[in-house]
């Protein structure tokens, strides 16, 4: 008869439990991580005052940053074609400035001609909005009821607090802008230029090879996933703009070439960015038709045309890479917002996106888990500490 396996041995003694030692190192370890998880939530609620006050030095900074992952690609594709270094990085940044000033021209020339009318368009939305109160008179009467039922009087005092034109904000905002600007095209072009010298050292200056390994696949990681979203929108957005503009043109829009311009731009606004174009397509169709019902088919056409780019070309085209929670899209759009308005609104995705390539590979934190208990990172540091050792 063979003999029973060495684990199911009547004589051997049970498994043992775990010593105080190791229960004292688990409490130490959650202790740790209790406290590493109060100082993240302290800088990510403290970080945004220092970045806000700082604004003229760090936004420069994180753009660059940006710029460099997107524009690297074709830099180095252009070294590979024998351009030296810098002669690549100048023209992959020239060509994204050019690009950039293109834009803004399609954009701003017809709007310049579209701003003389701008007067007669807001007395017609005042007369269309008047009529619409004459229709729903009925609604203040029952307002000025209700307000006699309760006591309330209406007779408030208006305070009008005086605030700078738009004008006098525009010359005292000027001269910051072109600096922040300028000082971003140059750090730009200086980070693109080191990037060679960069993965060197993140090669061969680390203490371990796996270390040099996990290094070069972060950063290989973060620009592949940021480069390929914006590439790829940025393609999306341009079909977005091109169709915006022949249906402009079909519906007899003044100005379709600036109106898919900015279609193609806020769309790289994650859903503030259509509410607001189509919200400007209301406004001016009211503006310039004769009936409100005929001012709103270009803002519906537009909204229609948004709902099947959102929800069936886009992630279609995207895949699984690249599809992020809505929730996170959200509250980087509101935390970056908060920071630096609309260019931290604008740099919300890609700051996102690295981030989110970033903890693919170093751990996510497990912030529920951790409440009921668990670890807060996937590696469990107790079960590295209590291998058994070769004897």
């Amino acid at each position: 008869m063979s003999e029973s396996p060495p684990e199911l041995r009547s004589g051997d003694p049970a498994p043992a439990r775990p010593t105080r030692r190791a229960a004292f190192a688990e409490q130490e370890l959650r202790l740790i991580s209790a406290l590493v998880l109060l100082i993240g939530l302290g800088l990510f609620l403290a970080i945004p005052f220092v970045l806000s006050i700082g604004s003229v030095v760090f936004l420069p900074v994180v753009t660059a940053i940006v710029l460099t992952i997107i524009l690297s690609p074709l830099a180095d594709k252009l070294a590979e074609w024998g351009l030296p270094n810098v002669l690549a990085s100048f023209v992959a940044l020239a060509s994204f400035f050019g690009v950039l000033i293109l834009a803004l021209a399609l954009i701003l020339q017809p709007a310049a001609a579209l701003f003389e009318t701008l007067p007669q368009m807001v007395d017609q939305v005042g007369r269309r909005f008047t009529e619409l109160r004459d229709q729903f008179a009925w609604v203040g009467m029952v307002n000025d009821r209700l307000a006699e039922f309760t006591g309330r009087s209406g007779t408030g005092r208006e305070v009008v607090v005086a605030s700078p034109s738009v004008i006098e904000q525009l010359a005292f905002a000027t001269p910051s802008v072109l600096l922040e600007v300028l000082l971003t095209f140059l750090m730009t072009f200086f980070m693109i230029e080191a990037r060679v010298r960069l993965r060197r050292h993140l090669l061969f200056d680390r203490a371990s090879f796996g270390t040099s390994i996990k290094a070069a696949r972060v950063m290989r990681e973060v620009q592949d996933r940021v480069a390929a979203y914006i590439l790829t929108v940025s393609w999306i957005n341009a079909g977005v703009g091109v169709i915006v503009a022949l249906g402009a043109w079909a519906l007899g829009v003044e100005a379709p070439v600036m109106w898919g311009g900015l279609a193609a731009l806020l769309n790289f606004l994650p859903y503030i960015g259509p509410l607001a174009m189509t919200a400007l397509l209301a406004l001016f169709g009211i503006g310039t038709s004769e009936t409100v019902i005929l001012g709103l088919i270009p803002a519906a056409a537009y909204l229609g045309l948004h709902t099947v780019e959102a929800n069936a070309v886009t992630p279609s085209i995207l895949g699984a890479r690249f599809t992020m929670n809505p929730v996170l899209i959200l509250i980087a759009l509101s935390y970056f917002s908060w920071i630096w308005g609309v260019f931290g609104a604008l740099l919300s995705v890609p700051i996102l996106l690295m981030l989110t390539a970033f903890f693919d590979h170093v751990g996510r934190p497990n912030l529920v888990g951790f409440i009921f208990g668990e670890p807060l990172f996937a590696t469990n540091l107790m079960e590295i500490g209590t291998e058994e050792e070769p004897t």
